[in-house]
C-alpha cells in the first residue's frame, strides 16, 4: 500500500494543480451526499449509532470535503527583501501519510484525515479500525472514478497487524491518528523510530460547568446531548458534570427524568435514542467501571445497569446512566469510559470546583452553561482545554480548529491550521548582488 501511494504520488499527484485537487475533492463530496442513505444506514449497522446520528455524520462528511476544498487556495507562505538578500517560504505536501481512524465516527474520522491530507497535496494510506471498517470501504467503491489509482489506499486489519506497522514504517513521512491516549502514545513511539512527523486526537473526559444562574430545563437539554449521544462514545462527551447548589437539585431531577425516559433499542428505529455500543469488549469494558464505581461510594441516580428488556438481552447495551457521590481520583472519574455514564459533583466555591475540573490528565473539550457572559467567558478561559462550548455541545464548525490540551493530542483538525500539519516549510534565499 506504501509503495502503491509513493507510485501515485511521484508519477501523478504530485503533479496536479489545486484547482484539479479542489475538483476531486468536490467530486466525492457529491458521491457522499448522492448516497447519503446508504452510507448513514451502513454506518449505522457497522458501529451501532441511530440512523439519525449517522446521517449527521454523513452531511459532515460532505461539509469536511467541501470545506478543503476551497481551502486549498488559499495564500500561503512568506517573504522577506533585506538589500542583498531575497527570501521566501513554501509549503510542500510530505508525500505518503498514514492515518488511522477509530470506530466510534467511522466515516466522519475519515473525512478529517483524508480532506485535509489530499487538499494538500499528499497521498494517504488509512486504516480503519477492525470493528468499522465497512462504510469507508463502501466510499472508496464510490468515487472510484475520481480519485486516481494508489492516491488513497485502505488497509483493514486490526492494530497489532496494519497499525503498527503502519506506525513504524519507514516510507511514511508522516503519521495522523485518532483513538485513545494509550494507544496514541504507542503510536508517537512507534513514530519516533524514524522521526516521523505526528498529530494525535486522543480521548477526553470532559468538564461541564453549570453555574447558578443557569435555566435547569436547558441545562438538562444540553447535558444530556453531551454525553448521551453517540451512546456516550464521543472523545468529547461530556462526562464530569460540576453543578451549582443552586441549581443542583432541578437539574439532577431532569437529567434522570431525561436519562429514564430515553428509548434504548434498536438503531435504524427512528425513535430509538440510544443504540448499542459497538461491541461486547466495549459494553464489558462500561459495566466494570460502573462496578467499580459502586464498590468505590457511587449512588446511582440512573440507569447503572443494562437494560432489563427482553428483547435487548443479548444485545450490546448500556443504560444511560447518571452517578453520584465519587471522589474525584476515583478511576471511573479519572479514566475515558467511552459510555453514557455522567459523574456529578455539586459545587459552590468556584476555584475549587474549576481544580477539579482541571485534574485530569486530559483537556479534549470542556463547556459551561450560563446566562451571565463574564461568567461563560472566565469559565471558558479557565478550563484547560482545546475546544470550549457555551450553552451548547457537540457542535463542530469547519473553519474552526479541534484538538486538545495536556495528553488529549497533539493538533489540529478541521481548519487551515490541518493543512499545515500536512505540509512542511521549506525555504528559498536567494543573493542579491
Amino acid at each position: 500500500a506504501v509503495e502503491a501511494a509513493w507510485e501515485a504520488y511521484e508519477t501523478e499527484w504530485a503533479e496536479t494543480s489545486a484547482s484539479e485537487r479542489q475538483t476531486v475533492l468536490e467530486r466525492i463530496a457529491d458521491r457522499v451526499e448522492e448516497h447519503a442513505e446508504e452510507l448513514a444506514k451502513l454506518e449505522t449497522l457497522d458501529n451501532g449509532k441511530t440512523l439519525m446520528e449517522a446521517r449527521i455524520d454523513v452531511d459532515g462528511v460532505a461539509e469536511q470535503f467541501r470545506y478543503f476544498a476551497g481551502a486549498i487556495q488559499r495564500p500561503t507562505g512568506q517573504t522577506i527583501d533585506e538589500p542583498g538578500l531575497e527570501g521566501r517560504v513554501i509549503r510542500e505536501p510530505f508525500g505518503v501519510v498514514g492515518q488511522i481512524i477509530p470506530w466510534n465516527f467511522p466515516l466522519a474520522m475519515a473525512s478529517w484525515k483524508l480532506a485535509p491530507a489530499l487538499a494538500a497535496g499528499n497521498c494517504s494510506v488509512l486504516k480503519p479500525a477492525e470493528q468499522t471498517p465497512l462504510s469507508v470501504l463502501r466510499l472508496m467503491e464510490l468515487v472510484g472514478d475520481v480519485v486516481p489509482d494508489g492516491v488513497v489506499n485502505v488497509v483493514t486489519g486490526y492494530g497489532e497487524e496494519a497499525g503498527d506497522p503502519l506506525s513504524r514504517h519507514e516510507d511514511i513521512r508522516k503519521l495522523a491518528f485518532t483513538g485513545s491516549t494509550a494507544v496514541g502514545k504507542q503510536v508517537m513511539k512507534n513514530a519516533a523510530e524514524n522521526v516521523t512527523d505526528v498529530t494525535l486526537e486522543l480521548g477526553g473526559k470532559s468538564p461541564i460547568v453549570v453555574h447558578g444562574d443557569a435555566d435547569p430545563e436547558e441545562a438538562v437539554g444540553t447535558i444530556a446531548f453531551a454525553i448521551f449521544a453517540n451512546t456516550g462514545e464521543c472523545c468529547e462527551a461530556g462526562s464530569r458534570l460540576f453543578v451549582h447548589e443552586d441549581v443542583a437539585d432541578a437539574v439532577l431531577e431532569g437529567l434522570i427524568g431525561a436519562a429514564e425516559g430515553m428509548t434504548v433499542g434498536d438503531p435504524l428505529d427512528e425513535e430509538t435514542d440510544v443504540g448499542p455500543k459497538v461491541s461486547r469488549e466495549q459494553v464489558e469494558r462500561t459495566m466494570g467501571y460502573l462496578e467499580r464505581a459502586k464498590e468505590g461510594g457511587g449512588k446511582f441516580l440512573a440507569g447503572g445497569d443494562a437494560p432489563d428488556d427482553e428483547a435487548l438481552e443479548d444485545g450490546c447495551f448500556v443504560s444511560p446512566t447518571l452517578v453520584e457521590g465519587l471522589d474525584h481520583d476515583h478511576d471511573a472519574v479519572q479514566e475515558e469510559i467511552f459510555g453514557p455514564v455522567l459523574e456529578v459533583f455539586r459545587w459552590d466555591d468556584y476555584d475549587e470546583m474549576m481544580a477539579l475540573a482541571n485534574d485530569v490528565d486530559y483537556g479534549l473539550a470542556g463547556g459551561v452553561i450560563t446566562n451571565d457572559l463574564e461568567k461563560a467567558n472566565r469559565t471558558a478561559r479557565d478550563i484547560e482545554a482545546g475546544h470550549i462550548w457555551i450553552n451548547t455541545w457537540h457542535e463542530m464548525s469547519p473553519g474552526l480548529p479541534y484538538g486538545g490540551y495536556k495528553q488529549s493530542g497533539i493538533g489540529r483538525e478541521l481548519s487551515v491550521d490541518t493543512l499545515d500539519h500536512y505540509t512542511q516549510t521549506k525555504t528559498i534565499k536567494r543573493g542579491l548582488d
